[in-house]
């Protein structure tokens, strides 16, 4: 069995060998163009994949897709960057997470079109009549046809718009609040480091105070008994000067 295999992906390497040997220059730039024109948040369209596409016949796209760009057969200046847009086209559909959401948006894509017809069937009696004879066959044989592939292509393109709109919006939101967040916290920082100064500045003249009030309590003058008044304190009129009232002791 394991022979078979390996016989297999050998004559499907001289394949691949014999078809690029007849590719022309002007084929490989038009597939470059070709996948630098494609929508960006839709990896099958890159590959120019159909949306029900097994991982098999991804890898076997990517292969060939790959091969025919690479920057070492193609002479194209842009064929690095659609070298590694399919590279990365293929990541994402081999990422089972990646491919889901896809899938889910195709799903959605469908029920909303299908939606659509069913409202056109209703203005239309003989497709109605018809899409009831055949039990469903007549709307199986629409989707495969390519307007619908077509419908369903773009109405997919409209809501991974749609979603990554969102999720844009979504992430603009997250940087703002965290943006609010490390500004609250920098006040914050600031204000605690005013607030140690302010301390560090009032125990720093602690001592200078200290004397001050012992120097006033010495040469403090004495009136009467139990009295003591402070210096007089100049004020702005260079004529006039405050002098603190007695203040008695012990009441």
């Amino acid at each position: 069995m394991g022979d078979i295999n390996h016989a297999a992906t050998v004559n499907d390497d001289l394949l691949l060998k014999n078809f690029f040997a007849e590719v022309s220059e002007v084929e490989r730039d038009n597939e470059v163009l070709r996948i630098l024109s494609c929508f960006k948040l839709n990896p099958f369209e890159y590959l120019n994949l159909s949306f029900d596409s097994s991982i098999d016949e991804v890898k076997k796209q990517y292969r060939k897709l790959s091969l025919m760009v690479h920057p070492d057969k193609c002479k194209h200046p842009q064929a690095k960057e659609a070298f590694g847009a399919l590279a990365k086209a293929q990541q994402l559909l081999l990422d089972q997470n990646e491919r889901d959401y896809l899938l889910s948006q195709v799903n959605s894509a469908k029920e909303e079109l299908r939606a659509k017809r069913k409202k056109q069937l209703k203005k239309d009696t003989a497709s109605k009549i018809r899409s009831l004879v055949e039990e469903g066959k007549y709307d199986k044989q629409y989707e495969q046809s390519e307007e619908f592939q077509q419908e369903l292509k773009v109405k997919v393109r409209e809501l991974l718009t749609e979603q990554e709109w969102r999720r844009r919006k979504m992430q603009m939101r997250i940087s703002e609040e965290e943006g609010r967040l490390k500004k609250d916290e920098e006040e914050q920082k600031e204000m605690w480091k005013r607030k140690r100064e302010h301390e560090e500045e009032w125990e720093g003249t602690r001592e200078k105070r200290v004397s001050s009030w012992r120097d006033f309590m010495k040469g403090g003058k004495k009136n009467k008994k139990g009295e003591i008044r402070p210096p007089k304190l100049k004020t702005e009129d260079p004529n006039k000067s405050y002098v603190q009232r007695p203040v008695k002791r012990g009441g």
